[in-house]
């Protein structure tokens, strides 16, 4: 009778430690001529083509810089391509408001951001430089000042707006106490 041997996973998926193989592993070398660097950046062959390249990071930094995605496109296949892959990743672009791409500490909101950039203040300041910042602003473009200069009412209109869209935000951050 064979005995049953006893083993170290005690029933745990992982219990020894990993990478304890000691298997050769494959790793693809950059298919750059003379380069014995790891393959670890894929680059395409070719526009519409699913082959690729598989070029170390400088090589494949190397292969980028000249790289054009729309070789062979007239100008009207160009603009389709670049105007269905803006619509299809616009949503990375608009979350990256909430993360690490956007400016401010994510207490503000977009209008807000653009309501300030408008006042030229940082997203940080307070009510008082907003105030200070928008009658100073004001003073310059105000339609009495300016009688009959378009430029300078739809100016005027624009800060009424970006103080309007600050004031009420302020309005709600002291509501909610």
């Amino acid at each position: 009778m064979t005995r049953a041997r006893r083993t170290d996973n005690w029933g745990f998926p992982r219990w020894g430690g990993y990478g304890g193989s000691r298997d050769a592993v494959q790793v693809r070398l950059c298919d750059r001529h003379g380069c014995t660097n790891a393959g670890i950046c894929p680059a395409p062959k070719s526009p519409n083509n699913p082959d690729r390249w598989m070029f170390c990071q400088t090589h494949a930094a190397e292969y980028n810089s000249r790289w054009d995605y729309f070789e062979g496109l007239d100008k009207e296949e160009a603009a389709q391509r670049e105007a269905d892959e803006t619509r299809d990743n616009s949503g990375y672009r608009e979350a990256a408001y909430y993360g690490w791409a956007g400016s401010g500490d994510g207490t503000r909101s977009r209008d807000e951001l653009r309501a300030l950039e408008l006042l030229d203040l940082t997203p940080d300041a307070d009510f008082d430089a907003i105030k200070k910042a928008y009658r100073a602003k004001a003073k310059v473009v105000h339609p009495d000042l300016r009688p009959g200069d378009a430029d300078a009412a739809k100016a005027f209109q624009a800060l009424q707006l970006a103080y309007e869209v600050l004031r009420a935000a302020e309005e709600r951050r002291e509501w909610k106490g």
